[in-house]
């Protein structure tokens, strides 16, 4: 009862925390694997992050925007790029139709394309993809390639509307045909009216997209070329709408959708990707796997604080024989126990930090890990994301769940008899 009123709690604190330093070898063993626990789940969260990341930018950039207007016909086929199913309108053009979904507060950009599958003559290379963008507004406006933050243009320029018969060709596809600026690619397309048509443009750029598929198989021509040699007059394959704040996609979407209720138009946002649904579904496998790590860092913890019991038995009969209650023995094992954990978890903390830190600088190049690239859409440089909030996550996380798997053995002291203790 005198330790009570010397002190109370602050007093079972500092008992706890000078407990710490009379085994330091386990003490120290015990924070190492908080620790390395803690670090896993911010390095990890934030390598997921990232990728989650590169693949939501790669996908607004290049396949759906915030969202984008299409054709449900087109949409069952988008794989295949069919040209046959475009987006039209009886009573307008599709450039009015353009201006209307510009004045809709909250949209940023609007931009129609094309993209048609192309077969390639004279060539090792027999397929290719021909994107049709209006090149200087969307390079304006967006980086192409988000690592170097730029348009994308490794080499000469990007073609110039005005009937010319250019291109821009990725560089990986350039390599695989064996071409380089100044050579023509001869193909041939398949127009919306199932007619063949020959294309042979001169080559003026080559373009590193950062992302594989782009910088495999596409050639980009202006959007009005296309349009012509695919037939598609006041026609377009595809809208893709920017916004200023994606967090309205929902309401903007709700006013196109009303306004294309009574066709076979559609709309849809970046969220129903297949990529970024996968992605977020496995947050959820993310974080079991997080807690097994930490949870296998707690029994070491938990191992620990049984065998101190198991060491101090004598100490902890005297302390009940002196007066201290069975929930203040019991409090004085879980602080050391919680020690043990919160300089583990800010040790792990502060590492995790620094090296997401440097991750987000210093990007990891997938194609060294991968061999080529990964096969769905994401740039081929990743950033780790670093965000004061995983790291603080992370640490709280790591810290909360080794408290909880040590309340137990800490509990184990509780059922010590003084007497019998006293006797061992």
């Amino acid at each position: 009862m005198i330790e009570k009123k010397k002190g109370g709690l602050l007093y079972l604190v500092m008992i706890a925390y000078r407990n710490i330093y009379r085994n330091r070898r386990r003490s120290i063993l015990c924070m190492v694997a908080s620790a390395l626990a803690v670090f896993f789940i911010i390095f990890m969260l934030g390598f997921s992050a990232g990728m989650v990341d590169s693949i939501v930018d790669v996908v607004q950039t290049f396949e759906t925007s915030h969202i984008v207007v299409t054709t449900k016909d087109f949409d069952a086929k988008k794989d295949f790029y069919p040209v046959q199913y475009p987006v039209e309108f009886q009573d307008r053009s599709i450039e009015e139709e353009i201006q209307y979904i510009k004045s809709i507060e909250g949209v940023n950009k609007v931009f129609p394309r094309i993209s048609a599958f192309a077969t390639l003559t004279n060539s090792m290379a027999k397929h290719a993809v021909i994107w049709g963008i209006n090149i200087q507004e969307e390079i304006n406006f967006q980086n192409f390639n988000k690592t170097k933050k730029s348009s994308g243009l490794q080499e000469g320029r990007f073609p110039e509307d005005g009937g010319k018969n250019e291109c821009a060709i990725g560089i990986n596809l350039a390599k695989k045909m064996g071409v380089k600026i100044g050579d023509k690619i001869y193909m041939k397309i398949i127009s919306s009216q199932f007619s063949d048509k020959f294309y042979s443009p001169k080559i003026v750029g080559l373009i590193d997209f950062d992302y594989k598929q782009m910088n495999d198989n596409f050639i980009v021509v202006p959007f009005e070329k296309l349009q012509r040699i695919t037939t598609l007059q006041d026609k377009t394959q595809n809208i893709y709408i920017y916004l200023k704040n994606k967090k309205e996609t929902n309401s903007i979407m709700q006013i196109l959708r009303e306004r294309y209720k009574d066709s076979d138009i559609i709309v849809k946002d970046w969220k129903s990707n297949y990529f970024v649904n996968m992605i977020e579904q496995f947050k959820f496998i993310y974080a079991i796997t997080f807690s097994v790590f930490v949870i296998i860092a707690s029994f070491l913890i938990i191992n620990t604080i049984i065998m101190i019991i198991h060491e101090r038995i004598k100490e902890i009969g005297m302390m009940g024989a002196l007066g201290m209650q069975r929930t203040e023995i019991v409090k004085v094992f879980f602080f050391e126990a919680l020690f043990l954990s919160l300089f583990g978890a800010f040790i792990g903390a502060l590492v995790g930090g620094i090296a997401t830190g440097i991750g987000s600088i210093f990007p990891m190049d997938l194609n060294t890990f991968t061999g080529g690239g990964m096969e769905m859409p994401m740039a081929n440089t990743l950033f780790i994301k670093f965000d004061m909030s995983i790291i603080l996550f992370g640490f709280f996380y790591g810290l909360g769940l080794s408290a909880l798997c040590t309340i137990f053995p800490s509990l184990k002291s509780a059922f010590i008899e003084p007497v019998e203790a006293l006797r061992r």
